[in-house]
């Protein structure tokens, strides 16, 4: 009996190691895909243009399997962003009119420091927007009036208006178009967050494999 004992109780032994073994395996094979998910979802935007900053948006996070399976959660802190860029969306102006899109031309920012657009736009500067309609294509706003530098960047509106008094154009100054209005923009899709996350999916088995082996 007391032989049995000792054997039962060696084998249980080597049981419950064998499967902690296993439970660290898991834990480390799931952490290490949840991380290697996380850098290509990163790779993708900014190989898709999209800037190193969203890209950090990232994060994942790992759950060892204690009291349940191991799990490793990956999302974004700018989910809206990334769902746009990732299904492809249509944006509309808010009020259901005209969306502005600034050209190269505008200004970065505008009154107040924000980005620029029609509401914050410095027109003590460059003068009022005027609208410009143009049937079966983008309608425009302008600003009339503004000096043009030798480097060709826009400066502030010319003083006296845009002619001289026998009625010629002044030298340097023209009519700039600021926003382009469109009714809506259409974004195509530019990542794939599903693709990813199968690919690294199917690997975790093998990654759990592998962390089995070096424990």
């Amino acid at each position: 009996m007391n032989l049995g004992a000792t054997i039962v109780g060696s084998l249980m032994a080597d049981m419950k190691a064998e499967a902690k073994r296993i439970e660290r395996g898991v834990a480390a094979g799931v952490k290490e895909a949840g991380a290697g998910l996380k850098g290509d979802l990163r790779k993708q935007v900014v190989a898709a243009g999209l800037g190193p900053r969203l890209a950090r948006t990232w994060r994942s996070r790992a759950y060892p399997n204690k009291g349940h399976d191991a799990a490793t959660l990956v999302w974004s802190k700018a989910p809206q962003i990334i769902r746009t860029f990732d299904e492809g969306a249509v944006i509309r102006s808010k009020s259901g009119l005209w969306l502005a899109i600034p050209t190269p031309a505008a200004p970065k920012r505008g009154v107040g420091g924000k980005r620029i657009n029609p509401g914050n736009f410095p027109e003590h500067r460059f003068g009022p927007l005027r609208f410009v309609y143009r049937r079966g294509r983008p309608s425009l706003l302008v600003v009339d009036s503004v000096r043009i530098n030798k480097s060709g960047r826009v400066g502030r509106r010319a003083k006296g208006g845009a002619f001289t008094k026998t009625g010629r154009m002044k030298q340097g100054i023209a009519t700039v178009v600021m926003f382009i209005m469109v009714p809506q923009v259409r974004l195509k899709k530019r990542l794939d967050v599903v693709r990813e996350a199968k690919r690294w999916e199917r690997q975790v088995p093998e990654l759990i494999k592998k962390q089995m082996r070096l424990d």
